[in-house]
């Protein structure tokens, strides 16, 4: 039984929408800066990825905005677009539909909020939603609440994974009979200086302070990756029930795998992911000759993304076109991995590979799509994702003319 995704919201960098996340991608936009909440100067990290000028107020009723963290309100207003866009009425039967949206930093800033409030005036004025707010599951709740769904409901915390660990976790879920899921990931880890702290230790942020220098994975001058913030939700469905009522199938969800390589940074030399992809392929009844794009992970660091080359190099002896697009905007964790099967979802439908920005030349033998977008006409993309701890996962999406 297919799984097919009929609904796709975003947050980004680029601003809020599909449309918008869309445009910045196809011109290989710049939305790196210094990050613009608090003094840097302390931190070896300068630069991010921010959702510009984001008032919640504007997008999502107040009773939920006084008891949500920023991650779950970018989730919140992602969600909102993949249903609308989607067309599922879910009042109609509410626990036909689930929500599984992951994180992998949970909410930070909401947490250093209500700690500073203990030190500073005392336990009476921390809020009582600080129990929940700070929860990774919470973005799953306060979407399942505020939309009355009532089906499976879940949480990962598998970092940048996420999202695709989700789409595999979803598929079983709409075989046991769920008719739709919303799937998603969202995080907002710099909007704090605790949120930052919480990183920095991990030795794989970028130093730099150039904005277009700072993040160039598979080059000579990579020093790691700048974090960002963000989200994506898409609404997966079983494809009878999506043919049914007769709605526009944007992509097919062909396969899914993962896999935990060993403890460490990122999976060492590149087995798991290797593993993953292979089983992804396998499980989707596509050769490689049939994947017209690969959705790098792009970690930035030179063994890291030596180890990922080597791996798309040995899946596809004969070249594919390789891209990375969150080079533009950094890497929002489990928002990174929802961003790229996005970008790829949107990639199939436009036929149109976005470039790998800041990067020039197409490095370790890969044919990786710079400087300017690619007209072709994928009939399926790879998805690869890692996560901080060995953590690899890999998601096949088919243009639905090719299911």
């Amino acid at each position: 039984m297919d799984t097919v995704i009929t609904g796709l919201g975003t947050v980004s960098p680029a601003g809020l929408g599909v449309e918008a996340y869309w445009e910045a991608l196809v011109e290989g936009r710049t939305l790196i800066a210094p990050i613009p909440d608090f003094d840097t100067e302390d931190f070896h990290v300068h630069l991010g990825g921010k959702v510009p000028g984001f008032d919640p107020y504007d997008h999502i009723e107040g009773r939920f905005v006084v008891q949500t963290d920023a991650f779950t309100r970018f989730a919140l207003v992602a969600a909102e677009e993949a249903l609308r866009d989607s067309g599922v009425d879910t009042s109609v039967d509410p626990y036909a539909t689930g929500a599984l949206i992951c994180s992998g930093a949970g909410g930070v800033e909401f947490g250093q909020r209500e700690i500073e409030a203990l030190w500073s005036e005392g336990p009476d004025r921390v809020g009582p939603y600080q129990s929940i707010a700070w929860f990774y599951a919470a973005s799953t709740g306060q979407v399942s609440i505020r939309n009355g769904l009532k089906g499976m409901c879940g949480v990962l915390v598998t970092d940048e994974p996420g999202m695709l660990d989700a789409l595999g976790q979803s598929a079983r879920t709409l075989r046991r009979g769920t008719s739709s899921m919303l799937v998603g990931g969202a995080e907002a880890p710099i909007g704090s200086p605790f949120s930052l702290a919480c990183q920095v230790g991990s030795e794989v942020l970028s130093p730099g302070v150039d904005p277009t220098t700072a993040y160039v994975p598979f080059t000579e001058g990579a020093t790691g990756h700048v974090p960002a913030e963000g989200a994506a939700v898409a609404l997966v469905e079983r494809a009878d029930v999506a043919r049914e009522r007769g709605a526009r199938i944007r992509a097919v969800v062909a396969g899914q795998a993962s896999t935990f390589g060993g403890i460490g940074v990122f999976d060492p030399g590149g087995e798991g992911l290797l593993w993953a992809a292979r089983q992804a392929m396998e499980r989707a009844g596509v050769s490689p000759e049939e994947v017209d794009v690969v959705f790098a992970d792009a970690v930035g660091l030179p063994k890291a993304d030596a180890d990922e080359a080597a791996t798309i190099r040995r899946l596809f002896p004969k070249g594919v076109a390789v891209t990375a697009p969150k080079t533009g905007f950094g890497r929002a964790y489990a928002g990174a991995g929802a961003l790229d099967v996005a970008a790829a979802v949107l990639s199939l439908e436009h036929r149109i590979i976005p470039p790998t920005p800041h990067v020039l030349d197409a490095p370790f033998g890969l044919d990786l799509v710079v400087r300017v977008p690619r007209p072709a006409r994928p009939r399926t993309a790879l998805v690869l994702s890692r996560g901080m701890g060995g953590a690899n996962s890999a998601v096949v999406l088919k243009h639905p003319e090719h299911a």
